[in-house]
């Protein structure tokens, strides 16, 4: 997930657990900076609940993780056969589904219109576009394909939501940023989902492996929908939790939903990334701080005080000289992966020990390729990061 500014809190167990994350993320890609989440906060949560922060540079960097392997699943799986990129009736073929996708789902929404935050322009897309897409872009291509699956389904059922909340909406109250569109992304810049041509250019040699696997991923994804009494859920996903659990909605954008509550996400520790330091001295941080508005006091010593957590981990609360701000805006204001971070005074300045990356509510990502990796289906990564859903076979 394109990191928004992101949340995540857990810490003891990672030193124990070095030696092990070692063995089991050899030689899979570093997760420096790449794409994770980049969908708006859920819509029926807050309008203003932070987004996800933009893509990685590249694959090999991207913010939602490595891949951790376990015997006979080396580099993401078997390697499928090569082929260029398919159509969507090829792509869109039956696919067997697990048992636990049992009941059917009739979309009111065929087609998803995306406002394009670069050109201007409003792409109208399949679903099943859509979900092709969306993986490629939160996703590397290189996590076990049911992980890509899960992805896959998060996604699309996101998506779904955000376009029948806005088109229930009348007109006058409507966004109007999206200038009639469904949700907002950047395609060219890899920011909630790219276009097999910005992937080619994205993937380089690398292209018909990863295209091939994503189009697996695919396949089932765009058949599938979370919903929560009949209706698609707001499908939040981030990179790495805090490592502990995931944290609910409720902590971060101040509304109750009953499927993003706290979810084991323990071997998160294990993830490449899932720690990150960042010091700021203080002349920056007094610049930052009351460019925000607030008023200092001569001391430095005085200008940061955690004094709220969640129990998963994340910062709630801060006071920042005469502020008080959530975790989340001083993350967003200092450029931190996530909101559960340790304070460290030291000689001119604050050290920031961060854990996890992503506001660490729904789906992780790095959570879901460690689960994959230990033999779970995408439907089961599913059902346990968001509790009490029921996922259906969508039909349009």
């Amino acid at each position: 997930m394109k990191g928004d500014v992101l949340l995540l809190g857990a810490v003891g167990a990672a030193m124990v657990a070095v030696p092990a994350a070692a063995v089991l993320w050899a030689g899979q890609p570093l997760l420096e900076g790449l794409p994770a989440l980049t969908a708006s906060a859920p819509a029926s949560v807050s309008a203003a609940a932070p987004q996800e922060e933009p893509p990685a540079e590249s694959a090999e960097s991207r913010e939602s993780g490595g891949l951790i392997q376990d015997a006979g699943e080396a580099g993401g799986g078997e390697e499928p056969e090569s082929r260029p990129a398919q159509g969507e009736e090829e792509l869109f073929g039956e696919e067997a589904l697990p048992d636990t996708v049992r009941e059917v789902w009739q979309s009111p929404v065929s087609t998803l219109r995306i406002y394009d935050q670069s050109t201007g322009e409003i792409a109208e897309l399949s679903l099943e576009e859509y979900t092709l897409y969306a993986i490629a872009a939160e996703m590397p291509a290189d996590y076990h394909l049911e992980a890509l699956k899960a992805q896959g389904v998060a996604a699309l059922t996101y998506a779904l939501d955000q376009a029948i909340t806005q088109r229930s909406l009348p007109e006058e109250n409507r966004d109007p940023d999206l200038h009639g569109a469904d949700f907002a992304a950047d395609p060219g810049n890899r920011r909630v989902y790219m276009t097999e041509e910005t992937a080619r250019e994205f993937y380089g040699e690398q292209f018909d492996y990863s295209w091939s696997r994503i189009t697996q991923a695919a396949r089932a994804a765009c058949q599938c929908v979370a919903l929560w009494e009949g209706e698609p859920i707001a499908a939040a996903y981030h990179a790495i939790s805090a490592g502990d659990t995931t944290e609910r909605a409720s902590n971060i954008w101040g509304g109750e939903l009953p499927y993003l509550v706290e979810a084991d996400s323990s071997w998160d520790i294990l993830a490449p990334g899932y720690k990150s330091t960042v010091t700021v001295s203080d002349g920056e941080l007094q610049e930052i701080l009351t460019g925000a508005g607030a008023t200092l006091l001569p001391d430095p010593v005085t200008w940061l005080e955690v004094e709220e957590r969640s129990p998963a981990g994340y910062v709630t609360a801060v006071r920042a000289g005469s502020l008080t701000l959530h975790g989340n805006e001083l993350r967003n204001l200092l450029g931190l992966r996530s909101a559960a971070f340790e304070l460290e005074r030291v000689s001119g300045g604050y050290t920031f020990h961060v854990r996890g990356y992503g506001h660490g509510a729904g789906l992780s990502q790095a959570g879901a390729d460690y689960l994959a990796r230990q033999g779970w289906t995408f439907d089961e990564i599913l059902l346990h990061y968001y509790t009490g859903v029921t996922l259906a076979r969508m039909e349009k």
